[in-house]
């Protein structure tokens, strides 16, 4: 019985930390240049396709009402507190630790970058890499939920 229980219990834990390990959940994004927060970003996955909006917004100095005026795509002029910011992102077929193959805009200046997801820490953490061309930056978040 208890060698029963102790097995469910970790299991349980697996299943936990595994879960953990993809992009799913509420993250801060922490700006690459300044340090600061900037905001919360909610990813979802439906049918093995991963989004994420922007869902809360950190910087005081932010105009909460602020739009992308910068956008080129069918987000400009479009609110950027609610906005959908990463699209048709999927889980790497040749490594399941990577989420690749969708973009992500930056409302600030409008640039659409190919990108790449890494979930590291345990989950706790989320190396965002932005491409563009052969340049990139990195950002990394930090998981609220």
């Amino acid at each position: 019985m208890k060698t029963t229980l102790l097995a469910a219990l970790l299991a349980l834990a697996g299943v936990s930390a595994s879960a953990q390990m993809t992009p799913v959940g509420l993250w801060k994004t922490i700006d690459d240049d300044s340090g600061k927060e900037k905001s919360l970003v909610r990813i979802t996955e439906k049918d093995g396709v991963f989004v994420g909006h922007i869902e809360r917004l950190l910087d005081p100095s932010t105009d909460p009402k602020a739009v992308c005026e910068k956008c080129t795509d069918d987000r400009k002029d479009q609110p950027v507190l609610g906005m959908n910011i990463l699209r048709g992102v999927r889980q790497s077929a040749s490594d399941p630790t990577l989420y690749e193959g969708g973009t992500i805009v930056d409302p600030n200046n409008g640039k659409v970058y190919r990108n790449r997801l890494k979930p590291v820490n345990g989950g706790q953490q989320l190396e965002m890499r932005g491409y563009l061309g052969p340049f990139y930056r990195t950002q990394v978040w930090q998981r609220v939920q």
